[in-house]
């Protein structure tokens, strides 16, 4: 860009260097601003330390239809819906907001985050995209993700009708710990 006023490009840095302490990859760096890929590796390199991790974008929407990346997503979702109608926030503005706000939720609650920022922003991209949509739950009310264009009379989200092995992972690991310190 020839003409490209300073200004422009210090809030392209900006934005580079929050999404990169967020945890963005270099794709979702790439299409968001308008820095080159040398300026952004650097800026990558500086924030973190490393080199960005290389591979392909999440390009699936089934990943957001299982239990818990479903509930968060959902929850994620209802933070970015809230932004962009209440606040009038849009864009990759109302990503970060809706994200920052996501995991301060989950901090409080003392959970691990099961969404990343380059998830979230995939997901906002798949609801651009018509690929996904809220669905209310006939149980809570909640509004959850579903796949666009499937019947959702009758939909029941994954926190009414939780899986059985549901949280078992973290129980297991739990009692393991606790065994480990008893016997030691």
């Amino acid at each position: 860009m020839k003409n490209k006023r300073i200004i422009d490009e210090a809030e392209d840095i900006r934005k580079a260097v929050e999404m990169v302490q967020l945890g963005a990859r270099m794709q979702m760096l790439e299409v968001e601003t308008r820095l080159s890929r040398e300026k952004l590796l650097k800026i990558y390199k500086e924030v973190r330390g490393v080199s960005p991790p290389k591979g392909m974008l999440p390009f699936s929407t089934d990943w957001f239809m299982t239990w818990q990346p479903n509930v968060h997503s959902s929850l994620f979702m209802g933070f970015h819906r809230f932004f962009q109608a209440r606040a009038g926030v849009q864009g990759l503005d109302a990503i970060i907001k809706a994200y920052h706000l996501y995991l301060d939720h989950i901090e409080a609650e003392q959970m691990e985050p099961v969404l990343s920022l380059t998830r979230a922003w995939t997901l906002v991209r798949f609801f651009d995209a018509d690929l996904l949509q809220l669905a209310p739950c006939t149980c809570c009310g909640g509004q959850f993700v579903a796949h666009a264009y499937d019947p959702t009379a009758g939909f029941v989200c994954g926190l009414c009708n939780m899986p059985s092995r549901a949280g078992k992972t973290k129980r297991a690991a739990a009692r393991k710990s606790s065994v480990r310190t008893v016997t030691a």
